[in-house]
């Protein structure tokens, strides 16, 4: 096929798109049948329709092709266990009793079981449900959703393209399970695996499929020969495989690298590529390999992950080189949409300039399908989108949103000293164990607490003008006074006030600083029914005034013990903001860091002896391949240090990581030069206090033992178990107790066991130290 022929045969398409709904009815209905609102049917009809109105939006738009298999109750990963029959042996038999509980029995664990292990999906903010593995697991196909939902999209008229998690990417993102030895590769059962999906693409291909899409991200990262021989394994035996579906397999989230010409060479049928951000290099690298002769190329000339608008010519640029490189030349986003919200329409309260720079998954869906209509008919055919185009990109260049000369003056007279604390740590914690007398083993929480629906309704009723300021302040008192007095009633020592006013830990500080956009109905899914509104950064950052400190002031007035200061750090409200991309990432994050910096400084002046700066997203934010990795820990643990440098020796600094794998980055943590950090440990089983003991992690950590992502209560002989195995790691003078997460998504009931049980196991591994 020539150029010419390639553009004029060029369509849109997308990988995935948002599966909650407009409404985030998906979200309700979940926990409506959890909490035995709503039955199984009536569930699966909900289901149903809002997949039948995702594909016909995308149709409406102009989409040629729509995605199918990528909707979910909780995770596509476990969709993807389940389709191969990867249950764990602890899960099989409420697999048995009903499908659907056992499913949801894997993802949240129950009384009787855990869940399995969370981890964040490559670095993006959204969590997938890890697969378990061993020598000893045996596959076997269930390909029933997967064709039950291609089924439906045919009935309704629609081209569908089923997608799947490919079989290497899978077998990458698994860990060994339970009793199985942890130097298990789980891509060792490749060869296994292989025959089972082979079955169920030849289930699709019966059921009228015409291409099915396997998506490997894992691949964009940093593969060793073994690992691309794997690859090439895998789709040399799918790709031989007869009467099956055209093969299109997809990366996304980097540059493809060393499995670009691995896969260009495999007996596939066609390649997805992402083309935006560090990923551009793959043009280059196309090009290098020889195009892709014969095949069908998708091209992610769109941002799947952030919602600003495209730039048309950059892109028509692009796709115009891609014509030369491969016999169909499609056009997509960078990745599924369902990293994006919705729909930026709904949004009513951003100024109307502001808002045509964004583009959520609707209106990435339009630039997709003005991108194609433009590549096969000319510049012409979407002269009147281009000069628009044009003129939203001219009008967010030059906003004064965009530049604060005060900001980037502030910024620039950074010094070194500004990162780093007066006193190295071993003084410091002399320090800070004379102010604040704590026992070993100290107890604590991450920060916040359950928010009820009555605080929900308030903070409604406040925006909507139905109470005011007075009356919602009194319910935030109350509130306090509520967590704090059962804190001190159940034994904890580091008070934290429950943060009842906030509405998420980084859109509450967005909403009180200069250069973030918040919107009402931005929500991104974080996990299963977890959902977030990212704010989105637009222009420079500062603090107007003060932001947490009336409400930390107001706790500690009511208790002798310390409470902690809560903030989010400057890498996670970057991770979990849609970022500008007008600047390098490390500017942006300096500016936040001066705004926290404030803040910091402003509790401690208030009396403040305990201030958390929350990281979680520090690993989530790792550039994929290890090339990126010492750039980014830079500007990251200094834009941290930068926040934190200013207070007094004996103010004790704590930050807070969870589910991340940590083991590449204990170096970085340790940089940090945080007194005490706080990290997911429960359902990886103190993996991690192994990990810094390895390392020789000299300060105070705080590795979790109580799984706040699961609504089952742990017992106190099974908290103390764990604390144990933290002491096998982690000095018992530097090890603290405390939950995996905050407790915002848990119920009051189970939260108040969970702790009493935390605090009693405490106490009794504290009775068994020698130090005691």
């Amino acid at each position: 096929m020539t150029a010419k022929s390639a553009a004029a045969a060029a369509q849109a398409t997308v990988y995935g798109y948002p599966r909650q709904g407009a409404q985030r009815e998906l979200k309700k209905a979940v926990e409506g049948y959890w909490k035995g609102r709503i039955g199984a049917d009536a569930l699966k009809e909900i289901a149903e329709g809002l997949r039948r109105a995702n594909w016909q939006q995308l149709a409406d738009a102009g989409v040629h092709e729509v995605p199918t298999g990528d909707f979910s109750y909780y995770d596509h990963v476990l969709d993807t266990s389940v389709m191969v029959g990867a249950v764990p042996a602890r899960h099989r038999a409420a697999v048995e009793a009903d499908t659907l509980d056992g499913y949801f029995a894997m993802a949240r664990g129950n009384q009787d079981v855990a869940p399995l292990e969370m981890t964040k999906w490559f670095d993006t903010n959204y969590h997938y449900l890890v697969p378990e593995l061993g020598p000893d697991t045996v596959f076997a196909a269930d390909s029933a959703k997967q064709v039950a939902e291609l089924k439906e999209a045919l009935a309704f008229g629609h081209t569908a393209r089923p997608v799947l998690v490919g079989p290497v990417t899978y077998l990458l993102l698994a860990k060994p399970a339970p009793g199985v030895a942890p130097d298990f590769e789980p891509l060792t059962l490749l060869d296994r695996l292989l025959p089972v999906y082979a079955e169920v693409l030849a289930d699709l291909r019966a059921a009228g499929a015409e291409w099915v899409q396997l998506d490997e991200p894992a691949l964009v990262q940093d593969r060793t020969p073994a690992e691309l021989n794997a690859t090439a394994r895998a789709y040399r035996d799918l790709g031989a495989l007869p009467d099956r579906p055209k093969l299109l397999v997809a990366s996304y989230f980097d540059r493809l690298g060393e499995a670009l010409p691995v896969l260009a060479k495999a007996p596939v049928d066609g390649l997805a590529l992402d083309f935006t951000g560090a990923a551009a290099a793959n043009l280059d690298d196309l090009a290098a390999v020889g195009g892709l002769p014969g095949k069908r190329l998708v091209a992610g000339v769109v941002d799947g992950r952030n919602v600003w608008i495209n730039d048309f010519e950059k892109s028509l640029s692009v796709l115009g080189t891609l014509l030369g490189l491969a016999d169909r030349v499609d056009v997509a986003a960078s990745c599924s949409l369902l990293h994006v919200p919705l729909d930026a329409a709904a949004e009513r309260d951003i100024e109307p300039q502001i808002l045509r720079w964004l583009a959520f998954a609707r209106q990435k869906t339009t630039e997709i399908v003005t991108l194609a209509r433009g590549l096969a008919r000319g510049t012409g055919a979407i002269a009147a989108e281009l000069a628009a185009n044009r003129a939203d990109l001219a009008s967010r260049a030059g906003s004064p949103i965009t530049h604060d000369p005060a900001v980037r003056a502030r910024a620039a007279a950074i010094t070194d000293a500004d990162g780093r604390r007066s006193a190295p740590y071993e003084a410091r914690a002399a320090a800070q164990r004379d102010r604040l007398g704590l026992p070993l083993l100290p107890t604590t929480t991450i920060g916040s607490f359950p928010q009820t629906a009555e605080l929900r309704t308030a903070r409604a009723d406040l925006r909507a003008g139905r109470i005011g300021a007075a009356a919602y302040e009194e319910r935030i008192e109350a509130e306090i006074q509520e967590v704090l007095a059962f804190q001190e009633k159940a034994g904890i020592d580091v008070l934290v006030h429950g943060e009842p006013e906030r509405n998420d830990m980084v859109q509450y500080f967005a909403e009180q600083l200069s250069g973030y956009l918040a919107t009402q109905h931005g929500w991104v899914q974080s996990y299963g029914t977890r959902y977030v509104r990212p704010p989105v950064l637009a222009g420079d950052i500062s603090r107007p005034e003060p932001m947490t400190v009336r409400w930390t002031s107001y706790a500690q007035s009511l208790t002798d013990r310390p409470v902690k200061g809560m903030l989010t750090g400057p890498v996670t409200m970057l991770a979990w903001s849609f970022v500008r991309d007008d600047q390098p990432l490390g500017d942006t994050a300096r500016q936040v860091a001066l705004a926290l910096r404030d803040e910091v400084d402003d509790l401690e002046a208030a009396g403040t002896s305990v201030i958390q700066v929350d990281e979680p997203a520090l690993r989530e934010t790792l550039p994929l391949r290890a090339a990126g990795h010492a750039a980014y820990l830079e500007w990251a643990t200094e834009s941290f240090r930068l926040s934190t440098g200013g207070v007094r020796p004996d103010t004790q600094i704590h930050t807070h990581m969870c589910y991340a794998e940590f083991g590449d980055i204990v170096r970085a943590i340790d940089d940090l030069d945080a007194d005490v950090i706080s990290l997911e440990a429960a359902r990886s089983h103190m993996q991690v206090a192994r990990e810094l003991a390895e390392h020789g992690y000299p300060r105070e950590a705080g590795p979790g033992v109580y799984d706040i992502h699961s609504p089952r209560v742990p017992s106190a002989e099974e908290a103390a178990s764990l604390l144990r195995k933290g002491l096998e790691a982690i000095p018992a003078r530097r090890l603290w107790v405390n939950p995996d997460c905050g407790l915002k998504t848990r119920g009051w009931p189970e939260t108040r066991a969970s702790l009493e049980n935390l605090v009693a196991a405490a106490r009794t591994v504290r009775a068994e130290l020698p130090e005691s």
